[in-house]
């Protein structure tokens, strides 16, 4: 059974002749939004796993509480919170996509600070007292023998990530941030199509994630080749 009718087909031609940079500046900012999010939440995951491994329990604390906060509260209502509540926080004008980019970012930590914590102890012990028999300080340690080893173990994990995040970003729509899903509620309002503009943002979510997951699963091979 086919999806799409011929005169559906002929209608979707037709809107991406005439709306397709529309989807163009959703992609890109669904792009952009996500490679945000991931460098920053790894950045700010990196922190929060080693605050969870660390030896001072109140920081440790701190940390447990953070991911089991972000993990255990709905997504979308964690951007609502960001949306409301973040621009009164700080002293400063923000703008509502500078909020909810920092709530994706604060989301996704959470799940990154994991992906870390498991490829840091996924190192073999004997690498650990190895570079202590050495005399090697902590901050040493950790940057020339562990992280290396780490990022190596965690980085396709990381590459899942990001195409997570890229479907995540669809919640932005919600509060019309310019995204792939908003440009699909743009065109559907402009044009009255609703079923045709969902099937084509539908269409390039699908192409570019599984273009990413190709890359992954080459990413993942070398990797395997690499420990041979």
């Amino acid at each position: 059974m086919q999806i799409l009718t011929t005169l559906e087909q002929l209608k979707v031609v037709k809107i991406l002749l005439k709306y397709g940079s529309v989807f163009v500046k959703g992609l890109g900012g669904t792009l952009w939004m996500s490679a945000v999010t991931v460098f920053f939440g790894t950045i700010l995951g990196i922190l929060i796993a080693l605050m969870r491994m660390g030896k001072l329990k109140p920081l440790r604390t701190v940390a447990n509480v953070y991911v089991e906060i972000i993990r255990g509260i709905p997504a979308l209502m964690q951007l609502y919170f960001f949306w409301l509540l973040f621009p009164k926080l700080v002293p400063f004008e923000v703008s509502d996509t500078f909020s909810i980019v920092v709530a994706f970012i604060v989301n996704a930590s959470a799940y990154i600070s994991e992906i870390i914590r498991a490829g840091i102890q996924a190192v073999d012990k004997g690498q650990w007292e190895a570079a202590r028999s050495l005399g090697m300080s902590e901050v040493n340690m950790f940057r020339r023998i562990i992280f290396p080893q780490a990022i190596k173990n965690i980085l396709p994990a990381l590459c899942n990530e990001f195409i997570s995040t890229i479907k995540g970003t669809s919640l932005a729509s919600v509060f019309f941030i310019n995204e792939l899903t908003t440009g699909y509620k743009t065109v559907a309002s402009a044009t009255f199509l609703a079923l045709e503009s969902l099937c084509i943002s539908g269409i390039i979510y699908l192409i570019l994630n599984v273009a990413l997951s190709k890359l992954v699963a080459v990413i993942e091979r070398r990797l395997k080749q690499s420990d041979r």
